[in-house]
């Protein structure tokens, strides 16, 4: 073997380690990322949720010939649900977007906020099984008609406004005894599975119409 073989398979064998100590890097890397993507726990995902603003991808890449977005600026006595169901229902191929803002952020959040900051109270919402003010979100978990679970799984993407949900929260943070700082945050941390907290509502929005959606208000009227 001559001397220059030598010294190249040396110089081999000393970059080896190296290329694959950065390849391990790079696969923890994204396995880190993957989980502070909630893919490996409930926490994960909340706390994510809780820093996390959409950004210009959202809400993504649409499937089917027909999308449109529904505006949410009103509870609307859960009318919203049911225009979503309506577009989708007779639509084989169709993608819905629903976007929580205004007045109608409520629907983005579980039944701990309900309970806690007592939504159902003050936005005059009737819990359809008790008859009193809702102290858990009446359209998830429903045990009739539509529900936001069974949409999210016929794959409507849905969004909440973040400067609606700071509004809101700061609002609601007497009826828990906190500081609407605090309120923001546990708002933040605890939307509905499958909600993106995103820019504002008129940029959600904006951004659906951009991907293809026709527009749809849900609101009251």
């Amino acid at each position: 073997m001559s001397e220059s073989e030598q010294k190249s398979i040396e110089q081999d064998a000393s970059e080896q380690p190296a290329a694959e100590i950065t390849h391990r890097r790079s696969f923890f890397g994204r396995f880190a990322g993957l989980s502070a993507l909630g893919l490996f726990g409930v926490a994960a995902s909340t706390a994510a949720r809780a820093q996390t603003v959409a950004g210009d991808e959202w809400p993504g890449q649409l499937s089917g010939r027909h999308k449109a977005i529904f505006d949410v600026f009103g509870m609307n006595d859960g009318f919203p649900l049911g225009f979503v169901n309506n577009f989708l229902t007779p639509n084989m191929s169709a993608t819905a977007v629903m976007i929580f803002r205004h007045q109608g952020t409520p629907y983005a959040f579980n039944h701990s906020i309900w309970a806690k900051y007592k939504m159902g109270e003050t936005f005059k919402i009737i819990d359809p099984e008790t008859k009193m003010p809702a102290v858990k979100n009446p359209w998830f978990e429903a045990k009739a008609g539509q529900s936001l679970e069974k949409l999210a799984a016929r794959g409507v993407v849905m969004g909440v406004c973040n400067v609606a949900t700071r509004g809101q929260s700061g609002r609601l943070a007497p009826n828990a005894g906190v500081s609407a700082d605090e309120a923001y945050k546990e708002f933040a941390a605890n939307l509905l599975p499958g909600v993106s907290l995103v820019p504002s509502g008129t940029w959600a929005v904006n951004r659906a119409q951009e991907a293809g959606c026709t527009y749809c208000a849900g609101g009251d009227g």
